[in-house]
């Protein structure tokens, strides 16, 4: 591929998944809220192929685009629209404390962003071998350095699910006895 056609690519996916992240949290309907998130998925899937890795990629896709955004989608599917519920209950003063919390941490970022490229520690000059990011090289990490944290992100998956549950049969169990 030729480099304007990569940077094309690059930059397309990079605005994509600016725009379908900003889509996450401006959609006021849950539904389309999660397909934005999808999109994000892809997007960042394109990225890492770009990048070189496509079992990241592919897992990308297929784990959090696939059975997460899935399972998403039929929770929100379950629990219906809430409609009833105000979006923002928190007051003025919440809000002013939420926009203080981004605008710092945008700060932070452009402090960061400026101080990096001043310095030029972002560029490496050590040669990446040819089996960083192979499917065996990430498996022997997560079973032997990361082993704790790869357990202990699939609990709180497990608990995350388990509550979902418990959440949406507690809203249904209430909107029965409320018909009664």
């Amino acid at each position: 591929m030729s480099n304007i056609l990569v940077w094309a690519v690059w930059i397309f996916a990079a605005f994509a998944c600016i725009a379908s992240a900003v889509g996450v949290v401006t959609f006021r309907n849950p539904f389309y809220s999660a397909l934005a998130l999808i999109g994000n998925l892809a997007a960042l899937a394109v990225l890492y192929l770009l990048l070189g890795g496509e079992f990241v990629a592919a897992g990308q896709v297929l784990v959090y685009g696939g059975a997460v955004m899935v399972m998403f989608l039929f929770v929100i599917a379950y629990l219906g629209d809430k409609t009833d519920e105000a979006p923002w209950a928190g007051g003025p003063s919440w809000q002013i404390v939420g926009a203080v919390l981004a605008a710092a941490a945008v700060g932070t970022e452009v402090i960061v962003a400026i101080g990096s490229t001043a310095s030029g520690s972002l560029s490496h000059s050590a040669p990446i071998a040819r089996s960083f990011g192979s499917p065996e090289q990430i498996g022997r990490l997560f079973l032997t350095n990361h082993l704790i944290a790869f357990e202990v992100t699939s609990i709180v998956l497990l608990v995350a699910a388990v509550g979902g549950v418990v959440l949406g049969s507690h809203a249904r169990v209430t909107e029965d006895d409320a018909r009664a």
